[in-house]
């Protein structure tokens, strides 16, 4: 008998080295917005449920969140906003909702924006702090959505690490006003034939805030640029990232590395006047 326990604790002992990390626990914030939440929420909850890292809680009623509502949560994922209305931020959460909110993300825990996803709170500066940058009425500005690369800001980053350079058909935000503090991770340089800039844009970026972090990821207009499997792989990472400071995932394959590999059908064959 005394012989069989120790091998017993080897064999538990082995298991739970090798035992599957717990899901990480994702609050997604939805039921409002300028964009089409219907139709993008799922698809971002698709996203990360297809990696098995993550379990996603969707709340389309976002003011009915309470201060202790974000305990159970690792990270906080935002598709919502309220740019048609500009709402105050007293409006959407209480100032004990708000305080709860950033005491969770001081903690060591993440704070993930896709989009417009921080075009709300404009009153609040820890939020605006957090989320990197928002869409800031008279200065930010897009073209019509194509084909464009994707280059990174800062190759190094646990997010970007090992990723190369890929093609994406999207919307590409411009003269985004960026939040001292806050790193870029990525560029892109909209087309002129498209009504874009030609220089190139932060889209992508990595904030600290305390002992927690912050993803931002101006990418993903629609459902279509979110199937582009870059897109995907940083959103899988960049939310892994914020809510433990670590990556493991892999990237998503095949890596869109041609224009053409990313046109979808819709799309015009020239730019429109």
């Amino acid at each position: 008998m005394n012989r069989i326990l120790p091998g017993l604790l080897c064999v538990l002992l082995s298991a739970m080295l090798h035992a599957e990390p717990a899901p990480l626990r994702v609050m997604l914030l939805s039921g409002a917005g300028n964009h089409n939440w219907r139709e993008t929420t799922p698809e971002l909850c698709k996203i990360l449920q297809e990696t098995g890292r993550f379990q996603v809680d969707v709340i389309e009623d976002v003011p009915s969140v309470s201060a202790d509502s974000f305990a159970n949560y690792d990270v906080i994922l935002s598709n919502y906003n309220t740019f048609n209305d500009r709402k105050p931020a007293d409006a959407v959460w209480k100032a004990e909702v708000r305080a709860a909110f950033l005491a969770h993300i001081r903690a060591g825990h993440g704070f993930v924006v896709v989009h417009a996803g921080s075009s709300v709170f404009y009153d609040w500066p820890e939020f605006q702090q957090l989320a990197a940058t928002s869409w800031t009425l008279g200065k930010t500005s897009h073209g019509e959505r194509h084909a464009a690369l994707v280059t990174f800001g800062k190759a190094d980053h646990a997010i970007t690490r090992g990723l190369e350079p890929f093609w994406t058909f999207d919307e590409f935000w411009e003269n985004a006003v960026v939040q001292p503090g806050a790193e870029t991770l990525a560029l892109v340089t909209p087309d002129p034939q498209f009504k874009g800039s030609g220089k190139a844009e932060s889209i992508m970026f990595a904030t600290h805030f305390g002992e927690g972090r912050g993803f931002t990821l101006l990418l993903g207009h629609n459902v279509t640029s979110m199937k582009n499997t870059a897109f995907r792989t940083l959103l899988q990472r960049g939310t892994e990232w914020a809510a433990t400071g670590r990556v493991t995932l892999a990237p998503a394959t095949p890596w869109p590395e041609s224009k053409d590999a990313v046109m979808p059908a819709e799309a015009p064959a020239t730019p429109r006047n």
